[in-house]
């Protein structure tokens, strides 16, 4: 009797242990840089190699940093989100172009649209690691101090945009003095 209760009870064990992890939603990877200052950073920007994005430019207004590349087909989708949230003027979004040719990079944004206030052409994606990109797109809301509050893995759909960045950083806003 005892040998037939050892596999069963193997086999409960590891239906509740599969059973948890279906609970929990892949996407969400949970960044340790939430809550930390945004990495210093000092890159050329896409359209002015001649002039630089750093850290300094995302100081003092909530912003969002999106990271994109040319390569990247889930970037289509969320082009056309991210151009309409631009039109709305609510928050300036600027862009972290990674491991991309710049050329293709110009290119995508003739095509699809271009949502930032300024691109950074992180072309080695150094910058990119600093942050804790694990592919792209990948945003965060950046705080007026600089403070990393969110982190959207994937690309921008309405949804998290009504859902939890919108309301992030309408707050975010009303903290901001003056």
């Amino acid at each position: 009797m005892v040998r037939y209760l050892i596999p069963l009870g193997i086999f409960a064990m590891l239906v509740v242990v599969l059973a948890i992890g279906l609970q929990h939603d892949p996407r969400r990877v949970p960044s340790p840089l939430i809550g930390k200052p945004a990495p210093q950073f000092s890159l050329p920007e896409l359209a002015d190699p001649a002039r630089t994005l750093s850290r300094k430019d995302l100081l003092g207004k909530v912003t969002l940093v999106n990271v994109w590349a040319s390569w990247c087909v889930s970037c289509r989708d969320e082009a056309r989100v991210l151009v309409a949230l631009a039109n709305s003027h609510v928050v300036p979004i600027y862009g972290l172009n990674y491991k991309d040719n710049r050329d293709d990079a110009q290119r995508w944004l003739q095509t699809f649209g271009d949502p930032y206030v300024a691109n950074a052409f992180d072309h080695k994606g150094m910058v990119a690691i600093n942050w804790g990109v694990y592919g792209v797109p990948e945003t965060f809301v950046v705080d007026a101090k600089g403070i990393i509050r969110y982190k959207q893995i994937g690309p921008i759909t309405q949804e998290a945009l009504k859902r939890k960045i919108l309301p992030l950083v309408r707050k975010l806003q009303a903290e901001v003095p003056g």
